[in-house]
């Protein structure tokens, strides 16, 4: 699997990120989790526009989704070839009106599933093209999943937002890649179920045995550089802070 970072500030953009979007390829077959804002300006630096091949969207929470009213318009409206055919779209329960409502004024009301093609995550497993993929909902105050994805005996996972909950470890177990929010700093912000700190993440990665963490969906307003200490204080292996653009071979 090829993993690059499109995007990876969390809550909103900063000056050098957009926000939660991460590319992942295996047999030519492209998915994208999560399409954050600034996001899909990012894309076009890896991917033509429409070369995509399904996206997952972890929650809806708009930092993790709302440029997906922008890719519907260059779907639904595009010039040359006509409206594309429906893009499979995995997503929390009221994915297809979420992004409705967003969006405002679509055509008509069903205007979205006429170029997305929308399937309701559960926790349980299923494939996703070449991807055999695990999902489990997390702890967060909307419905939220995080994901295991396996191809040829190699593993990545995916945290989305969570606070430390059970479930998080058990898609982390023994994963090649851990890509792992770490949005709140240790000893400051303490509010569970909402957001993990560098510390909690490398507590998860270490446990779960990973080999490797790359911590993610960091604010502007949160200190990286000392999330990653934390982390490393507690995880001994592999650790770094995603940055956008970085390429990861699991």
């Amino acid at each position: 699997m090829k993993l690059t970072v499109v995007g990876c500030s969390g809550s909103f953009p900063s000056a050098e990120s957009a926000c939660s979007s991460y590319l992942v390829e295996a047999d030519g077959f492209r998915l994208l989790l999560d399409m954050g804002n600034g996001a899909l300006g990012e894309l076009q630096r890896h991917i033509g526009l429409y070369d995509l091949d399904a996206v997952f969207l972890s929650h809806l929470h708009a930092d993790h989704c709302i440029d997906m009213c922008g890719y519907f318009v260059a779907r639904y409206y595009r010039q040359e070839g006509g409206r594309c055919s429906p893009l499979p779209v995995y997503g929390p329960e009221g994915t297809e009106q979420r992004l409705t409502t967003a969006y405002a004024d679509t055509p008509s009301p069903t205007s979205m599933s006429e170029v997305f093609d929308f399937h309701t995550l559960k926790s349980g497993s299923f494939d996703i093209g070449p991807f055999t993929v695990r999902t489990e909902r997390v702890a967060h105050p909307v419905e939220a999943y995080a994901v295991r994805l396996e191809h040829a005996g190699r593993t990545l996972t995916y945290s989305g937002d969570t606070g430390v909950c059970e479930p998080l470890h058990e898609l982390a177990d023994g994963a090649d890649l851990f890509l792992c929010e770490a949005s709140f700093s240790y000893g400051r912000e303490d509010i569970p179920d909402l957001h993990l700190n560098g510390r909690e993440a490398g507590a998860h990665a270490r446990r779960a045995n990973v080999g490797r963490l790359v911590l993610t969906h960091i604010p502007p307003w949160t200190d990286g550089a000392q999330n990653l200490a934390d982390a490393r204080a507690v995880y001994d292996g592999p650790a770094e802070l995603a940055v956008p653009g970085a390429v990861y071979e699991v």
